[in-house]
């Protein structure tokens, strides 16, 4: 049985010095440690023509120790929002999705799964990404679904905060039709442990231009800030899932669609601004899509291949 972690939650796009971060071979990672400091070269994502999820995908949560009813609703709205209707006045979810279908394949159509809830935590507060990818695997996997692991702010997972605020990757299986493969993610809430480093603009950032951090659409620093690597590793899952999608950089460990635009929020951003945004006039929380019943996010910038830029909302 063979498994891969492939991109890694953590890769800078913007920084005023060069930081390299090694991460394990085959890793994708989101660290938006650096996310606020030295524009690099324009940046094309190549395709390596290898599988891209596409169709009617499947998202199964499991949540790793404790997460209140408001915060998995907070989860669940993102997706199912990614896929519904666009609404044609308003920035949505879906359209901040659709540029996925811009890629190879024509995008993948999210829809929620099963949500299964793990309170007790069953293998500990202390994990490893050997753990996540039994989680994952326990949780249930077959083709067309991905498994998101998504751990409380007391759990600690080896590297998170150090390198990464997330993961995603991919394991093999034996099932009713043979070996198949199957993707997982991994996204921890960084209310306690890195808000600096895995929720900014929410938290003041641990690098970089110290601006004041804005006002989190739902109130909630950690699940908020959570979803902004939620979002990003999704959309490195569908168009990167085993590793020979699309990227830029060494193999498991480049750039993917939402991490080449790290940093970036709305249009005109630069190091410690995340760009324009909306502002909610009644709590002054700032978003940039709209949700189901008219839920607000922050969503990354995504890497557009028509144009070879990152596109944004607002």
């Amino acid at each position: 049985m063979a498994e891969r972690v492939t991109k890694a939650l953590m890769r800078p796009l913007l920084c005023y010095i060069i930081v390299v971060a090694v991460a394990p071979a085959g890793c994708a990672a989101f660290n938006p440690r650096m996310l606020f400091l030295v524009k690099p070269d324009p940046i094309v994502l190549k395709d390596h023509h290898g599988v891209v999820l596409s169709g009617n995908v499947t998202v199964n949560v499991l949540y790793y120790g404790r997460f209140t009813p408001a915060q998995r609703a907070v989860v669940a709205d993102f997706v199912r929002s990614a896929s519904a209707a666009q609404h044609p006045r308003v920035p949505s979810v879906a359209a901040w999705w659709s540029t996925t279908s811009l890629y190879r394949g024509g995008g993948a159509r999210l829809r929620l799964g099963m949500q299964v809830m793990d309170e007790r935590m069953s293998l500990g507060r202390s994990l490893s990404l050997d753990n996540v990818t039994a989680l994952a695997r326990a949780a249930g996997h077959h083709r067309g679904a991905v498994t998101a692991v998504l751990t409380a702010p007391d759990v600690l997972v080896a590297p998170f905060c150090m390198s990464r605020c997330g993961v995603h990757g991919h394991g093999g299986g034996v099932g009713a039709h043979g070996r198949a493969r199957y993707a997982y993610l991994w996204a921890g809430n960084p209310a306690q442990q890195c808000p600096g480093q895995c929720a900014w603009p929410f938290h003041q950032p641990v690098y970089g231009p110290q601006a004041p951090p804005l006002v989190p659409p739902n109130g909630d620093v950690g699940v908020d800030g959570m979803v902004i690597s939620l979002a990003a590793l999704l959309a490195g899952t569908v168009t990167n899932p085993f590793g020979d999608g699309y990227y830029q950089g060494d193999a498991g460990a480049g750039m993917e669609a939402a991490t080449a635009c790290a940093g970036v929020f709305g249009s005109g951003a630069f190091p410690g601004y995340p760009g324009k945004l909306l502002k909610d006039p009644v709590t002054g929380a700032s978003y940039n899509a709209v949700g189901l019943a008219g839920r607000k996010y922050l969503l990354p910038a995504l890497w557009d291949p028509t144009t070879s830029q990152c596109k944004t909302l607002v």
